[in-house]
């Protein structure tokens, strides 16, 4: 798989750091109990089709990047820096 990295260019994947969904994950209060703790560790969408990802370029320039792409065929749609998806 081939990522286009908004600064550096089209890399390899393997120069790149999976982070997960860039959808924000509602993290429990420190008291809220096992099974909340068991749910928000474990528990996880897999979803098939479109998704939204958060990639560092940990062997390139260090950005942080989110990858929007398909999880059936693999195709990468669209990339953009972390910082300009905020704005």
């Amino acid at each position: 798989m081939r990522i286009t990295c908004p600064i550096c260019g089209e890399r390899d994947r393997r120069e790149f750091y999976y982070k997960g969904h860039a959808v924000s994950l509602d993290r429990p209060a420190p008291d809220a109990g096992e099974e909340a703790w068991d749910n928000y560790v474990y528990l996880r969408e897999n979803p098939a089709g479109e998704t939204r990802d958060l990639w560092q370029h940990e062997g390139g320039c260090g950005a942080w990047i989110e990858v929007t792409r398909n999880t059936v065929t693999h195709e990468i749609t669209a990339t953009r820096l972390v910082s300009e998806a905020k704005s």
